[in-house]
């Protein structure tokens, strides 16, 4: 029945099972004197809420363990000191696919080494049941096709070489016209 992270837990404390409480959300700072943890279980708490520095010297974690909770998203932030997560598991959270779902995606996405399961939008009712990676790519879709960023991996890959020369150029006009000098290299 613990409703928060204990503060007397021993420093080299390397598995964490804090699974089945209360705890609701997650304070900054809070793992900062177990920095040899490799193995955190916050399965099962009603987590709801993960201040952005929260994880902040976890550098050795390996495993989180985060399913079963309340969370709808993730603040910028919260991942970056994970620099060896290996598994993250996520099933079981009412993951809300609106833009702030985009920070934990593309964390993700560049971590491809992290092994996670149970991106799967709850809400709204609209994308339930969607990949969030698929609610990701046709948020992009949605957007006229003028206004996207100018970066290979927003297009489809099938699109064809004129369609991606015209965009360029366009995009290159509209830089000029607020003063601003792109130089594509490659």
């Amino acid at each position: 029945d613990l409703k928060k992270v204990p503060g007397n837990i021993p420093p080299d404390t390397q598995k964490l099972d804090l699974s089945n409480n209360k705890i609701r959300q997650l304070r900054a700072k809070e793992f900062e004197d177990v920095s040899e943890l490799k193995i955190l279980n916050l399965n099962s708490n009603g987590i709801a809420y993960i201040d952005p520095a929260a994880f902040s010297g976890l550098n050795n974690l390996e495993e989180l363990d985060l399913s079963n909770n309340s969370l709808q998203n993730f603040e910028y932030g919260v991942l970056e000191d994970l620099y060896f997560l290996k598994i993250l598991w996520l099933r079981e959270n009412p993951w809300r696919c609106d833009y702030n779902i985009h920070y934990l995606y593309y964390w993700l996405k560049h971590h491809y080494n992290v092994h996670y399961d149970g991106l799967e939008c709850k809400m709204p009712e609209e994308y339930k049941g969607w990949s969030v990676g698929k609610y990701v790519r046709s948020y992009y879709e949605e957007c006229p096709k003028d206004k996207l960023p100018i970066y290979p991996e927003t297009f489809d890959m099938d699109k064809d070489d004129d369609e991606w020369e015209r965009h360029k150029e366009q995009s290159v006009q509209t830089v000029k016209k607020h003063g601003v000098i792109v130089t594509v290299i490659g």
